[in-house]
């Protein structure tokens, strides 16, 4: 009996429990409480932040990317491979690569030409130079039929 008296006693207090959590739809929710925001990963910095051991990990999943044909991630990466160590000049070289193979061919003469300013005595800048002069004919080209519509 007495088990019985204590179970009963612990139902209805169960019960009073869930009344009084019964919504009243004449009595607006309460705002949710607030959350802290995720943590996103932080974007590069607009000012360049000198830390060539992101810049060296960016330029190696860059490479990787590119060869993969992946060019928008190539271009990413290789973006903020700058923006850790700007005067690494194979990443500029990298980026013309990128740029070149999207056919954004004035974002790769700026690169190339970037590259060629940080390193003018490279072993290829014979063929870099060939590339820019390729690429500005490409966009004089591209220039030209833009004028004639």
């Amino acid at each position: 009996m007495r088990r019985h008296l204590l179970f009963c006693a612990i139902l209805l207090a169960g019960a009073a429990t869930l009344r009084a959590q019964q919504i009243n739809p004449a009595v607006p929710p309460p705002p949710p409480p607030s959350e802290a925001p995720a943590e996103q990963p932080e974007p590069p910095p607009e000012q360049p932040v000198f830390d060539p051991l992101r810049a060296e990990k960016n330029l190696e999943v860059g490479t990787f990317y590119l060869k993969r044909g992946n060019y928008d991630a190539a271009i990413d990466r290789f973006v903020d491979a700058t923006h850790f160590q700007p005067k690494l000049a194979k990443t500029w070289k990298f980026l013309g690569e990128a740029y070149e193979k999207k056919h954004a061919n004035t974002s790769a003469l700026e690169s190339y030409q970037k590259y060629l300013e940080l390193l003018p005595n490279a072993e290829d800048a014979e063929k870099i130079k060939k590339r820019i002069a390729s690429l500005e004919e490409k966009a004089a080209q591209q220039a030209s039929k833009h004028a004639s519509r």
